[in-house]
């Protein structure tokens, strides 16, 4: 009798000590549809946080170009009369203002030219003198009337070749003032006519250029916008103020937007598209002329929820993205577990072991539209507006913590 009582006890005991233990294994396991990742593991797949992402999933229409300045902030700079090259002031790259000296030409022709405006000058003051006498004559029947217009011809004359002079000394930067003073200069100023870089530069001192040569190209790029091809299958789904998302070649991870201010009215035979001309909203430096452009077009508004492709997993027919468990919900599960445990120093020390960890839940949702690598998303069931989401390698979670369930079911 009291050796069955003994065995039973024993028995009992062991059956308490292996539930006890079972109850241990799945408590470390955790919570059914949730993965523990530990700080070597959130490294080593490059975990992102965020939350969803309001962006316009309609119909869409793709786009490519170039970065371009409208012609009014572009400038081909040359020489009003040919020369050569003394000193060139700037160098390729350089940012310059407008009416800043770019280079200095001389010539004996710019010499020539003042001499024959400080002549006419000269001559001019006495043929407004004559003119202005014989016309007095005239009025008052005393002169011929032959001599008056003979004067007033030669006055006039003189008087437009002046005008015309002056403003080929203004066009040269040079001083009518000056000239009529005496000072003459065998050198013009290239100065210039709009502020911006320096792209180009065409010459070197002692060249002879021409007037029709091209010393310097300037572009002022703060007026750069986004030049973008339309092929004629989708024409007619644009219009004036849409909104443009698109890359540019050297910043491919970073999105920025435009609005279409301007359509193409010609029709590019080659490309089978028309252009058309988007203002760039941010501002973002070394955007340069030139540069390839690649986007997508919104014909219409409707924002809606969206995450990255890589955040959302797919098990049978149901999808699913990951969220961070609240740190609070963790705390009071485990101040439960402390409670039930025995081992205070191995539960401190697993404490510190898992500062660093986070734990992700499976949550289901529904999925809709994708562009872009974006994915519209439905909320099966409501979450907090502050929710963390896990954006990318959500595919790793789903298997880590399927084997975690294969391993806790053998």
């Amino acid at each position: 009798m009291i050796i069955s009582l003994f065995a039973a006890i024993i028995f009992s005991s062991c059956n308490s000590k292996k539930e006890s233990a079972n109850e241990e294994e799945h408590d470390d396991h955790g919570q059914e549809g949730v993965v523990v990742l530990n700080e070597q593991q959130q490294k080593a797949l490059n975990l992102k946080l965020g939350q969803f992402q309001m962006r316009n999933l309609t119909t869409i229409v793709k786009t490519n170009g170039q970065l371009a300045v409208p012609p009014a902030s572009s400038a081909d700079i040359t020489a009003i009369i040919g020369g050569n090259v003394k000193r060139i002031n700037v160098f390729h790259g350089d940012y310059v203002r407008k009416g800043q000296l770019l280079a200095v030409l001389e010539h004996p022709d710019y010499i020539s030219l003042q001499e024959d405006f400080a002549e006419v000058a000269s001559n001019l003051e006495f043929l407004k003198k004559e003119y202005e006498r014989q016309k007095e004559l005239f009025e008052n029947n005393v002169g011929a009337g032959k001599d008056y217009q003979q004067a007033k011809s030669r006055y006039n004359t003189a008087k437009a070749r002046y005008a015309g002079l002056k403003s080929r000394l203004l066009l040269l930067h040079l001083s009518p003032e000056k000239v009529q003073n005496g000072q003459i200069s065998n050198t013009v100023s290239i100065v210039s006519p709009i502020s911006g870089f320096v792209n180009e530069i065409n010459i070197k001192v002692g060249t002879y250029v021409d007037a029709k040569d091209k010393l310097f190209e300037i572009t002022d790029n703060s007026a750069i916008h986004a030049d973008f091809l339309i092929y004629e299958k989708d024409v007619h789904l644009v219009k004036p103020g849409q909104k443009v998302h698109f890359n540019v070649s050297n910043r491919p991870n970073e999105e920025l937007t435009a609005n279409v201010f301007a359509i193409g009215k010609e029709f590019d035979a080659n490309n089978r598209a028309i252009h058309i001309h988007a203002k760039i909203n941010e501002k973002v430096s070394g955007l340069v002329p030139g540069m390839y452009i690649s986007g997508h077009l919104h014909t219409d508004e409707r924002y809606t929820k969206t995450l990255p492709n890589d955040a959302i997993v797919t098990e049978g027919t149901k999808s699913f993205i990951f969220v961070l468990v609240d740190k609070k919900e963790d705390e009071h599960a485990h101040d439960e577990q402390m409670e039930e445990s025995d081992h205070g120093e191995e539960t401190h020390a697993h404490d510190e072991k898992n500062e660093l960890s986070k734990a992700f839940k499976m949550v289901e949702v529904i999925t809709g539209q994708k562009d872009d690598g974006y994915t519209e998303v439905h909320l099966v069931d409501s979450l907090p507006d502050n929710v963390q989401i896990v954006l990318n390698a959500a595919y790793y979670l789903l298997a880590d913590m399927k084997k975690e369930e294969t391993e806790h079911e053998h």
